[in-house]
């Protein structure tokens, strides 16, 4: 059976036949004779067909070894334009060969160690920002440029040294921005501020992967990109993220699209240098301002009526600023914890960028804090108990996963402006305990951090209800009655020895540990503890 028969037989798809050919022919002879018919002058039709076979047999590394030569590369290299020939993109016809080749590429790279070898060799990454520049503002061909980003990206995560490579040699920062801009349509009203139609149409699927490709690929490019050198770089970075805003604002073709997308841009930013962050939110626009758009401070006691205005104007205001990012970051916070798995993964990127958000930008802070704590009224329920986006992040700091339970209790310590009675205020001794603890303020005080001065307003019902909080659960609770009271001394002395006792005994089976706070704040054994402070108490009495 030679080649093309067996071409015809794999391509027709029935099951029986499928199997008689490789069978009788071989992956690896099958893979030989598609790359042999691929070299020679055949119709177009062909070549798709000889991909699209070879896409298939691609995602098996074991078919993959023999066949994976520097001349196959290259072949396929040809196919889909990125020879180092001058080659244009006129011919439509072509495309469907380009975006199978592409695909087929995407296969062998990610499946084969000797096919990123010879990327590496090939200089691949080169060629495919080349051909990303020929198509980059060219919409009708999608296709060729999702599979091109996609490739991009597969090599910038197997492959560190193309990273660099990417960020500084082939300018990729700029570059795939720029596809991300032609992908949203963006038009630009000020230097770092774009125009938003909420009343447009959503993205269109193949707009959609495009973009979504795109930041998977910049992400690898800037996932070390925590601090900015040069003021390039920092104009670069706050473009991105004046992008990145535009992303966060529009929808994708579905709920679940949009959702993609939207975690793509989430965990882009949280590349991009906190201090190029502050173009997420912008001020109002002379036609935000002539829609008299209401700000959360003047609906502050009238939640309903924030929401029905947040609705009709499609602009969230706080100090004269634009808040709709910011606002869509929580939205997805919150929805990513009414999920209720994959924390690690899906809710500590946005967590984390909006306690980063948070320390840095002093209007960012505000407006959360606003949202997320808002004064409080009833402390009746438990910080924990509710449905409100305070009770839910409450509740995460006592989830099981540490890094979830940390990020999420020093988010709300940031909104505090890191000052532990505030904290306290908001959650309770008990929830907040991990968080004091490891930051060695379980005596109180505040974080290493500088926040403006402001004070927090307690509202009347909570100065009333201030005396019978409890402050361990964070709610009040009804006075009860003291035990003790109607004890005679000698029954108080016999049940506190009683105690003691009691705990002698767990303290020297080592089931507890008796612990106490070092001068630093910080959790040690009693007995160190008690020798530290003896021992400062020394040396002030000799320094007296």
């Amino acid at each position: 059976m030679d080649e093309e028969r067996a071409l015809y037989i794999v391509r027709a798809g029935e099951a029986g036949a499928i199997e008689r050919v490789l069978r009788d022919y071989g992956d690896k002879k099958l893979c030989e004779g598609i790359f042999k018919v691929l070299v020679k002058d055949v119709p177009t039709t062909c070549q798709v067909s000889c991909l699209e076979v070879l896409r298939i047999l691609s995602r098996d590394k074991k078919v993959l070894v023999p066949v994976t030569t520097k001349e196959n590369m290259q072949i396929l290299l040809r196919l889909a334009k990125l020879s180092d020939l001058d080659d244009s993109l006129e011919k439509v016809s072509e495309f469907p060969v380009i975006v199978e080749s592409l695909k087929c590429l995407c296969n062998i790279v990610f499946n084969s160690q000797m096919a990123q070898q010879l990327s590496l060799e090939l200089n691949l990454a080169a060629k495919l920002c080349n051909l990303l520049r020929k198509c980059k503002d060219r919409k009708f061909i999608n296709d060729i440029k999702c599979f091109d980003l996609r490739l991009l990206f597969l090599l910038s995560l197997l492959h560190t040294d193309i990273r660099s490579q990417l960020r500084y040699e082939l300018q990729g920062l700029p570059l795939l921005t720029q596809i991300l801009e032609s992908a949203f349509s963006i038009k630009w009203t000020d230097e770092y501020e774009s125009a938003i139609d909420h009343n447009g149409p959503p993205l269109s699927p193949q707009e959609t992967d495009c973009a979504i490709e795109a930041l998977k690929a910049l992400f690898n490019v800037t996932v070390d990109s925590w601090k900015v050198h040069k003021e390039s770089d920092s104009h670069q970075f706050r473009v991105m993220a004046a992008v990145l805003r535009h992303c966060l604002l529009i929808v994708g073709p579905s709920e679940d699209k949009t959702e993609e997308l939207h975690s793509n841009a989430v965990n882009l930013l949280s590349n991009v240098p906190v201090s190029c962050l502050d173009v997420l939110i912008c001020p109002l626009t002379h036609e935000e301002t002539s829609q008299e758009a209401t700000t959360l401070d003047e609906l502050a006691s009238d939640k309903t009526a924030e929401k029905e205005t947040v609705l009709k104007n499609n602009t969230m205001v706080y100090n004269g600023m634009n808040m709709e990012a910011i606002h869509v970051l929580l939205s997805f916070m919150e929805k990513r914890i009414d999920k209720g798995s994959s924390y690690r993964e899906g809710l500590t990127p946005v967590l984390s960028l909006l306690t980063e958000c948070s320390r840095a930008h002093r209007n960012i802070r505000k407006f959360l804090k606003d949202q997320v704590l808002p004064p409080l009224r009833d402390v009746t329920n438990r910080p924990e108990v509710g449905s409100t986006v305070r009770n839910k992040l409450v509740r995460l700091m006592t989830h099981v996963d540490l890094g979830v339970k940390q990020i999420a209790a020093e988010f709300l310590f940031v909104l505090c402006k890191e000052r532990v009675d505030s904290l306290l205020k908001y959650t309770g001794y008990g929830n907040a305990a991990g968080l004091l603890a490891a930051r060695g303020l379980l005596a109180g005080g505040r974080g290493d951090n500088w926040y403006s001065e402001d004070e927090d307003t307690d509202t009347e019902e909570y100065k009333n209800a201030k005396p019978n909080i409890n402050l361990i659960t964070g709610h009040l609770e009804e006075p009860m009655p003291n035990p003790i009271d109607e004890m005679t001394e000698e029954q108080k002395e016999y049940e506190a020895m009683k105690l003691v006792n009691m705990l002698d005994k767990l303290s020297r089976e080592e089931l507890l540990k008796p612990m106490g706070l070092k001068p630093d704040g910080t959790i040690t054994p009693l007995e160190e503890a008690l020798n530290q402070y003896s021992v400062i108490e020394e040396t002030s009495s000799d320094t007296d």
